[in-house]
């Protein structure tokens, strides 16, 4: 079957999804279903419907703040550029990356970390009550786990670096971490994530506070 309709492609990838994971026994909690189904649209792999872990209300508290103009910070330019700028500024917010800032780069420079871990603490001065969403750097969460310990409130963490080294611990120090201080969060655990899932996952929020789920209503 020939497919041109792009609201219909995505309706049948949607539809495909349910079906692949109901015939693997796997029923979506219906708070989650809208995060965990674009994460895997997006990366067409069935694992993320057991491998993405909520803190409680995450989805909720992340959607009510969208929806009440938050902005957005990311920790690389690839997860803004994927994010729905368009949607996410008709609800009055904005997406924002300090990854290639000179002053960033500086200063990461001068202490010798990463910029990933700079650009967390220039945002959180310049967006406290932001959804951070942070695809790629574990550093980035490392910083934001700082910061949190000394007063930093996001509005939800959307934490799912990919790759090898420190991956998996920063995950776990950050769902201990969000668990303590009440800070919701939607997290990867495991090495898999990235870029586009952060994207992902800030859509699917995006497209629920604007009730643009149904791809025909964008």
């Amino acid at each position: 079957m020939k497919y041109t309709d792009p609201a219909g492609i995505e309706r049948t990838s949607m539809d495909i999804i349910r079906g692949e994971l109901a015939a693997r026994g796997i029923s979506l909690p219906p708070e989650n279903e809208a995060v965990i189904l674009r994460a895997i649209h997006t990366t067409a792999d069935l694992d993320y419907a057991e491998t993405l872990a909520f803190t409680p209300d995450a989805v909720q508290r992340g959607t009510a703040a969208l929806a009440a103009g938050a902005d957005i910070v990311t920790d690389t330019n690839m997860a803004r550029a994927g994010i729905s700028k368009a949607t996410l500024a008709k609800l009055g917010g904005a997406a924002y990356c300090y990854m290639a800032d000179e002053v960033v780069a500086t200063q990461a420079r001068a202490e010798g970390v990463t910029r990933a871990a700079v650009s967390m603490r220039t945002a959180a001065k310049e967006h406290p009550d932001a959804v951070y969403a942070v695809g790629n750097a574990p550093t980035a969460l490392l910083e934001l786990c700082a910061l949190m310990e000394t007063g930093l409130r996001p509005a939800l963490v959307v934490g799912v670096p990919v790759g090898f080294v420190n991956v998996v611990e920063s995950k776990e120090t950050l769902l201990k971490t969000c668990q303590r201080l009440n800070v919701p969060a939607i997290i990867a655990i495991g090495r898999k994530g990235g870029s586009t899932v952060a994207a992902a996952i800030c859509n699917a929020l995006l497209y629920t506070a604007a009730g643009t789920l149904d791809p025909g209503k964008r």
